[in-house]
């Protein structure tokens, strides 16, 4: 464990030393398999991360938190399925299942589920983010977060946009779970590489394009060990004709 620990730690002291971006490079960030499933079906476009590890009763592994985690704003006005507040980009609907490793695997009712995630450009709410559209001054404003409680099959359920890209991090969201107001898990969840290209090919993301910092999954520093664990199952939903991200997210409570 102490040995992961230090990769981990060597790998975003050399995403932050090698690089002379400004602190978002910091932001949040594990590789080729899922843990859940293979991605069911992808709409035709192939998945490079398609293999299916063996489902392990384990502790998601944790990460860094990022600069963008918007504390002081989470109050009543989160608790919210639609995160969108306006925002344009491919819809996407997030599932994301609570369980306990302590009893199997179960599922866990009424935890708390925070998220947050950039926008279709890279932009966060809730400060100001410099960007390839420039600088945005985004404080006072929510998007992309939400808090929702699981219900008796521990299971959250969000609407909300495909994220885009920022410099030196790949397509993820990052989730934090408590149980009683105690913090037991802050971490993120990675997109397959093949829906990450698709999505950036698309209008709405076109302008930004394909993300030109990180390529892949594997090239990401904070993911590159860990992914196995972290990358969603993502699969085409025709009634909003974008995509579902599923994931089981598994604490020790």
């Amino acid at each position: 464990m102490e040995q992961q620990h230090s990769r981990k730690q060597f790998l975003r002291n050399m995403i932050v030393g090698a690089t002379s971006l400004p602190l978002i490079l910091q932001a949040c960030s594990k590789e080729s398999l899922t843990e859940d499933a293979a991605v069911a079906g992808d709409g035709g476009i192939g998945n490079s991360n398609a293999a299916a590890a063996p489902t392990v009763c384990r502790v998601t592994p944790p990460e860094m938190d990022g600069p963008f985690p918007l504390y002081n704003s989470r109050g009543s006005a989160l608790v919210r399925t639609n995160i969108n507040d306006g925002k344009t980009g491919v819809p996407l609907n997030i599932d994301f299942t609570v369980a306990n490793v302590n009893t199997g695997c179960t599922p866990i009712p009424n935890a708390r589920v925070d998220i947050w995630q950039c926008d279709k450009d890279g932009y966060y709410s809730g400060y100001i983010n410099d960007g390839y559209l420039g600088r945005q001054n985004n404080i006072g404003r929510v998007f992309g977060r939400g808090i929702q409680y699981a219900n008796s099959a521990g299971l959250v359920h969000f609407e909300s946009i495909y994220p885009g890209w920022y410099p030196g991090r790949i397509a993820h969201i990052h989730v934090q779970i408590f149980i009683n107001n105690a913090l037991r898990l802050t971490t993120q969840i990675a997109f397959p590489d093949q829906i990450n290209y698709a999505v950036y090919r698309t209008p709405l993301y076109a302008a930004h394009g394909q993300n030109s910092t990180v390529y892949n999954n594997q090239a990401d520093a904070l993911f590159a060990d860990s992914i196995a664990f972290q990358l969603g199952t993502v699969v085409s939903n025709p009634q909003t004709g974008g995509y579902t991200l599923s994931h089981t997210i598994k604490i020790s409570a």
